[in-house]
């Protein structure tokens, strides 16, 4: 008999993308749905990155190198320099996202049985990672009463068996948005070096900080050098998802050797994206001066709303541009998927994430939702109206 593998059938569904379906169904039947369970934002990508590709003479669409161009390795080691992280042209491999890059670090670090710390609500995806390859997530529960920080020393330490290999950092966060402290940083590093624990850091919205506050890079605390394995991506920062150029980058070269056999084995990352990811360090340092404005216009706008609504909780995030809402629902899997296929005020709705697909324990989060507000005002002046008359139909039921 044909059977599916056992790895197939354990993968988790993806939060923000699983009730694709009935949103198809919706919009066939004349709903507008205001997109908030995704983070593709609506800001317009750099036109040096975009000009690159309409102005480049192709003669032939070739294999790049499995670690990528060897000119846009060079002009990463210049930018992150800029920024306090020390690494070389050798210490990066390009990858097709940044969930590449996190697939060849779980890889790399991990076997059948291994653990790995994760601060929750976490992004999905690890825990898709971790599954394929047999890896148990052991979460750092985080609570939205405490604005998401992490726990105490003790309680990181009580976590930590001969299993565990890894933790996994997401700064800023996704889904919370929030944004690590130089404390937080300093328990993190202090564990990972009391333990021999690799830190795997996204830090894929580094650019996007709110209300003063700097992001530090796990790469720049001293002492991680061998410790740290950074995954970045064009896919926020310049408003590129699509081009799906992603890196994997550290100094220890245990790691590095490992990832490149990974990269060897799917060959190289797309040619055509990469010209343009090159172009994209260009960028005027203004383009993230306005869209850094825009975004905390949104933030403030969004979360301002929500918390007016009856029941609503929503802590204020500081960085990426995700927030988590506790809302008065006992389902929030439920609540999204009868918000598609149940539900519009003036042919309009809104799709959210819900928020059981962001922890391990999936009866945890169940009154919880994920926004990404990628839209501008007016849209979510639209889709904060459908919310609120929505949870009002949905518990009056």
């Amino acid at each position: 008999m044909l059977k599916v593998s056992d790895r197939g059938n354990s993968m988790p569904e993806s939060p923000m993308r699983k009730l694709v379906p009935y949103a198809e169904a919706a919009e066939k039947n004349g709903i507008h749905i205001y997109h908030l369970n995704i983070g593709q934002p609506d800001i317009s990508s750099p036109k040096k990155a975009l000009n690159a590709i309409r102005n480049h003479n192709i003669d032939i669409l070739s294999y790049s190198p499995s670690d990528g161009f060897e000119s846009y390795r060079k002009k990463l080691s210049h930018h992150y320099s800029k920024q306090n992280i020390n690494l070389l042209p050798d210490d990066i491999i390009v990858t097709a996202g940044g969930s590449e890059a996190l697939s060849f670090a779980v890889s790399c670090i991990f076997d059948p049985g291994d653990e790995v710390l994760i601060p929750e609500p976490y992004y999905a995806n690890y825990l898709g990672f971790a599954t394929a390859l047999g890896v148990k997530v052991v979460p750092i529960e985080c609570s939205i009463n405490d604005d998401f920080s992490l726990p105490a020393n003790d309680k990181l330490s009580s976590l930590i068996t001969p299993r565990t290999k890894a933790i996994i950092l997401c700064n800023p966060g996704n889904p919370t948005g929030r944004l690590c402290n130089d404390d937080e940083l300093e328990q993190i590093r202090t564990l990972a070096i009391k333990n021999s624990l690799f830190v795997i850091s996204d830090e894929v919205y580094r650019e996007f900080t709110y209300d003063g506050k700097i992001h530090t890079s796990i790469l720049s605390l001293k002492g991680l050098e061998q410790y740290g394995v950074l995954i970045d991506s064009v896919s926020k920062r310049y408003s590129l998802c699509g081009a799906r150029i992603g890196l994997l980058a550290s100094k220890n070269k245990d790691i590095m050797r490992a990832a490149m056999k990974f990269a060897q084995s799917r060959l190289s990352p797309p040619t055509l994206a990469q010209i343009v990811a090159e172009a994209a360090l260009e960028t005027e340092d203004d383009y993230f001066e306005k869209v850094k404005i825009e975004y905390v216009k949104r933030r403030n706008y969004m979360v301002e709303r929500l918390n007016a609504i009856p029941g609503v909780k929503c802590p204020i995030p500081s960085g990426a541009f995700y927030c988590i809402a506790e809302l008065p629902i006992n389902n929030s899997d439920d609540f999204c998927k009868w918000m598609l296929e149940s539900f519009s005020h003036k042919k309009e709705t809104v799709m959210m994430a819900p928020g059981s697909g962001f922890y391990t324990n999936k009866e945890t989060g169940l009154n919880q939702v994920r926004l990404a507000y990628v839209l501008d005002v007016k849209d979510l002046s639209r889709a904060m109206t459908c919310l609120e008359i929505g949870l009002e139909k949905y518990k009056a039921r």
